[in-house]
């Protein structure tokens, strides 16, 4: 049974879509390469202010949901 033919999302050309090809199922192999290749978001410091703020940021989105989760309905 041939392996079904599909078309590259990036640089619109055919390629045989084979069971554990590497990367997406609309991208050619050579394409899902060049994309493994590029490293995720990297990280970056972060300092104290920024740690703070987003501790705080996370406190209220906590909050927000507990209070829609256990209000009670008068």
């Amino acid at each position: 049974m041939p392996f079904p033919i599909r078309i590259c999302a990036i640089c619109s050309e055919e390629f045989e879509l084979k069971p554990d090809k590497p990367g997406f199922a609309n991208r050619c192999p050579e394409c899902s390469a060049s994309d493994e290749t590029i490293d995720p978001v990297t990280k970056r410091p972060v300092d104290a202010v920024e740690r703070r703020n987003e501790s705080e940021v996370n406190e209220a989105r906590r909050q927000a949901i507990r209070e829609l989760l256990y209000r009670k309905d008068s």
